[in-house]
């Protein structure tokens, strides 16, 4: 490719790409690539200017370089993101571009007595508006805009009137926009990004393969924890499917051959066999769309009540106007206030600040589901922590793999690698890593496979039950036994590992010590969180009383909760909240979902089980914890910049009625204002909120 540095400082370039013109499609392969690059920490492309913006570490400025010289549009191996709300951006801005158009022409080369016929005629809409609601006996800020409108029209006041509804149409264009980039970057964030499927071949076999790959017709293997990735009907199979990404109902639902699955719900108890029916998933965007639209999931309780504030401030407006025309019988100054609501700036602002601070996490690698759990994490006093994968590091490593019962080191690992491949969790997936090291190939072994959530995995290998779990899973679940000259074996294992049993036909045969050492930031990141305000910071965990105490005792949290069940955890977290505390649960796993659903706010670990992210209403896409304290910054933050919102629009807007009301500002001159501070207000909301806080 050929490109040109335009400026450049340390860790930043801006880049000009050296072509005539460019498309939205070229422009959002090109920031899919550069984003893609190791090093690269964001990416910008603007196809209007064919300029990118790249921010990278400084050690990794000849690796950018590299690969900004060695891209082709035809040959480069990146996915064309299906939503990249490039199109829409696109339309709000000629929209935007064609009214301030439209208005200056208007102006400058229509005359004035053809100006008057086309502001009334503009008007018909905003009155009609206003009568309506005044019949259904409602005073909201439709009558207000109407009143005001129609007082500069009966005074001949055509250009104030003109101007009004001007600036109204921009605040009207700005809300829109909000809205829907709102949606669509929700809508976006619970999007599926599933690229492996296990798929069933001819001879009964099990094969993971791309998703790609899969052809309408295929039949697809989803087990306990995972997200069903493509749309299709059950052919096999029983299993309570998670369909809260689609339809909001937190209840799962059962789902038999026969029935309908859709791509991005989440197997939560079961196994199914799908055979696909749409291998694209386009309509699964679509639903969440709708589904979003319908609810007030998006909506934190901060814009809820600005929405009601305005409202309940419009009768005040009209009184002020009422009174000041009694008092001077001066209609101009009337007029002036009726130009004036809280309307506009509480429920344009207000929206604008969420989304900024959402698009900011998002910067931080923090998928937020809605502005109300940022509202939320604000106001949060406690954390629930999950050990395993969570506080641990999220890549725990097989230490050693002990025999028993006379069978082969290697055997063990490979059969115990065959059961786990199946599901999400980082002990799982460091047994399926240890095997790869080992080149010990695992083909399918078994006949079926069923997961006991928090316990173990159960099959069937060679005619004989298969288990592997926990201890107590084992042999108190399973009543698996040892052999009697293996017991002193069974007790000298190091503690300071944790250990995972495999029993065959009820004896035990391999015990797997799997090293999960607590993540190096994580004693940092509990003394951030007590500094941000949290009174109590608490693990849980199905571990050993032993083990737990250690990692409590490294990392210094308040509490922590051993050998616990997946519905031990959400009742300590119910019990948190029914003692008034506001609860957030950080996990990763399928036994962590009870508890992601019960608290407050669910915050996942990307690198866990689908199910934790699709229940989670804030996914931490970074593997640092870290981020959790980006995060209470962000959140107290946003919440300093509403509360501001709420002071200033309030102050300017009573300064512009007194104004009014004294006979110092005119009609024209209080729209002009109120506007303009609206507008003010709203993008100084779009700021970012760390480097003010760190200022």
């Amino acid at each position: 490719m050929n490109c040109r540095i335009l400026h450049e400082i340390a860790g930043r370039m801006r880049v000009h790409i050296c072509q005539p013109s460019m498309t939205m499609e070229e422009a959002d392969l090109l920031q899919t690539y550069l984003g893609g690059i190791s090093g690269v920490t964001d990416a910008k492309v603007s196809e209007l200017t064919a300029n990118a913006v790249i921010r990278y570490r400084p050690s990794s400025r000849q690796e950018v370089l590299h690969a900004l010289a060695s891209f082709d549009y035809d040959t480069a191996d990146t996915v064309l993101p299906e939503h990249s709300g490039r199109a829409m951006q696109r339309e709000y801005m000629n929209r935007m571009t064609v009214k301030i158009l439209r208005r200056a022409c208007l102006r400058l080369f229509v005359p004035a007595g053809i100006r008057k016929v086309i502001t009334a005629a503009k008007s018909v809409p905003y009155l009609y508006r206003g009568i309506c609601c005044l019949l259904q006996g409602k005073l909201r800020v439709e009558v207000l805009d109407a009143a005001s409108i129609l007082t500069c029209i009966l005074r001949r006041e055509y250009n104030s009137a003109g101007q009004i509804m001007f600036l109204l149409g921009i605040g009207d264009l700005m809300e829109e926009w909000t809205h829907r980039k709102s949606v669509n970057d929700l809508a976006d964030a619970m999007s599926l990004h599933v690229d492996k499927v296990w798929l069933r071949t001819d001879d009964g076999s099990e094969v993971l393969c791309g998703i790609d790959q899969i052809r309408c017709g295929d039949i697809i293997c989803v087990r306990s924890g995972n997200v069903i990735p493509l749309d299709g009907e059950a052919c096999a199979g029983e299993a309570m499917v998670n369909q809260s990404s689609l339809t909001g109902e937190p209840l799962s639902v059962r789902k038999t051959a026969g029935s309908y699955l859709y791509a991005g719900t989440v197997v939560e108890e079961g196994d199914l066999e799908i055979t696909v029916r749409n291998t694209n998933g386009s309509g699964r965007y679509d639903r969440i769309i709708s589904m979003i639209e319908e609810s007030e999931k998006l909506k934190s309780e901060a814009e809820t009540n600005a929405s009601r504030l305005a409202d309940r401030l419009v009768p005040w407006t009209f009184a002020a106007a009422g009174l000041t025309w009694l008092i001077t019988r001066d209609a101009n100054r009337a007029a002036s206030i009726l130009n004036v609501d809280f309307c506009c700036a509480l429920k344009l602002s207000m929206p604008i600040a969420v989304l900024s601070a959402m698009r900011e996490a998002g910067t931080h690698s923090i998928s937020v589901k809605g502005g109300k759990f940022m509202e939320l994490v604000a106001e949060a006093d406690t954390v629930v922590f999950d050990k395993t994968g969570t506080l641990t590091s999220a890549q725990p490593s097989v230490k050693a793999v002990i025999p028993f019962n006379g069978n082969d080191e290697n055997e063990m690992l490979r059969l115990a690698a065959c059961l786990e491949e199946h599901y999400p969790h980082s002990v799982a997936n460091a047994i399926v890593r240890a095997a790869k090291i080992r080149n010990l190939e695992h083909e399918e072994m078994h006949s079926s496979v069923s997961y006991v959530v928090a316990h173990g995995i159960v099959s069937t290998v060679n005619g004989e039950r298969v288990c592997i779990g926990s201890g107590h899973f084992i042999f108190e679940d399973e009543g698996c036994t040892v052999l009697e000259n293996e017991q002193l074996k069974l007790q000298e294992l190091p503690d300071e590992y944790s250990h995972l049993y495999l029993a065959v036909g009820g004896i035990l045969s391999a015990v797997i010590l799997i090293e999960d050492p607590v993540r190096e930031n994580a004693a940092d990141v509990i003394r951030g969180l007590h500094d941000l305000g949290f009174d109590s910071l608490v693990m849980m965990t199905g571990d050993s009383r032993r083990t737990a105490a250690s990692v409590a005792k490294q990392i210094g949290v308040d509490d922590f909760r051993a050998e616990v069940l997946p519905e031990d955890k959400a009742a300590y977290i119910r019990s948190c909240r029914t003692g008034g505390h506001k609860v957030i649960m950080v996990g990763d796993g399928v036994n962590d979902s009870p508890a992601l659903s019960e608290a407050d706010v669910g915050i996942a670990v990307s690198s866990g089980a689908a199910i934790a992210r699709e229940i989670a209403d804030i996914t931490v896409t970074q593997d640092d914890l870290s981020s959790l304290v980006t995060l209470r910054h962000l959140s107290e933050g946003l919440m300093r910049r509403i509360r501001r919102n709420y002071t200033d629009i309030i102050l300017f807007n009573s300064a512009f009625i007194a104004l009014g009301a004294a006979g110092i500002l005119s009609p024209a001159a209080t729209a002009l204002l109120h506007n303009t501070s609206t507008i003010a207000i709203s993008l100084r909301s779009t700021a970012d909120l760390l480097p003010q806080m760190q200022a």
